[in-house]
């Protein structure tokens, strides 16, 4: 690879995988705009341990206090803080992925072998769930925060976040969508999107390792550490900002670029 495509795919990872925008449409637009081939999985495994570094890195003193809690709960055989309650709803959250994650992968292996199918299936996504998530946006009560979140919502946000599988939806997308339509607040929708990123990435990120160990080949490691450092980089500056900023903003600019986005794919396709 190239320094440029380095350069580019990582700090394109590193900025959507967070953003509600769609990490995977990039990264197929990109390599279609500049004649890229698409990334090898040991690029693709180096970029999400950065973006997963990052998000770890940057929830550091909650993960833990959550830990911590977590443990305590258990010895005790009772949820008796706020820490342990979110830890657990977390975990709850994460089950989905598990059960449904088998069957969707199907449908992501299938798109693989065709990437026209896929474009048109990104594009549609991209769209489609860009405008749902303008309408959480402007719906929801906006009132509650990540620490309120209770049974029924974490395994609806859950069930959410496992069809993310499908490409164009956006992990960060539909996780933030699904709490702003629970009343979740801009800052506390996004807060528990990218606590619950942090072991589906571990997941996808472990799969992916196993894949990469059983493939054959020599692995050159500069581009993959050149990667990894630049998404982490990009990714915990991304997640910082947009903190700070989404309860002033809303999510009316990210809908717009999804639309504009989902228009660019299909023009290209089409």
């Amino acid at each position: 690879m190239e320094a440029a495509q380095i350069a580019l795919l990582a700090f394109v990872q590193g900025l959507t995988e967070f953003l509600p925008i769609s990490s995977s449409a990039h990264l197929i637009l990109a390599p279609l705009l500049f004649g890229y081939e698409l990334q090898s999985l040991a690029f693709d495994v180096a970029v999400h341990l950065g973006t997963l570094t990052a998000v770890v890195t940057y929830f550091r003193r909650e993960l833990a206090a959550m830990a911590v809690a977590l443990t305590s709960s258990i010895a005790r055989r009772r949820i008796d803080s706020a820490d342990a309650r979110l830890g657990w709803m977390i975990v709850l959250a994460t089950l989905p992925v598990l059960v449904l994650g088998l069957p969707l992968k199907g449908v992501l292996e299938l798109l693989r072998e065709d990437q026209r199918l896929a474009a048109l299936v990104i594009a549609g996504t991209t769209i489609g769930f860009g405008l749902l998530l303008w309408r959480s946006d402007v719906r929801g009560r906006r009132a509650r925060d990540e620490y309120s979140v209770r049974l029924r919502d974490a395994l609806f946000i859950g069930v959410l976040q496992a069809i993310a599988i499908i490409p164009g939806t956006s992990r960060s997308g539909i996780t933030i969508t699904a709490g702003l339509l629970l009343g979740l607040t801009r800052r506390a929708a996004s807060r528990f999107s990218f606590l619950l990123s942090i072991p589906t990435i571990l997941m996808a990120g472990g799969l992916e390792t196993l894949e990469l160990i059983g493939s054959e080949g020599p692995v050159d490691w500069t581009p993959l550490w050149l990667g990894a450092l630049i998404s982490f980089a990009v990714a915990y500056a991304t997640i910082h900002f947009f903190l700070a900023f989404i309860e002033r903003v809303s999510m009316l600019p990210f809908v717009l670029y999804r639309l504009l986005l989902g228009a660019v794919i299909l023009a290209l396709v089409l």
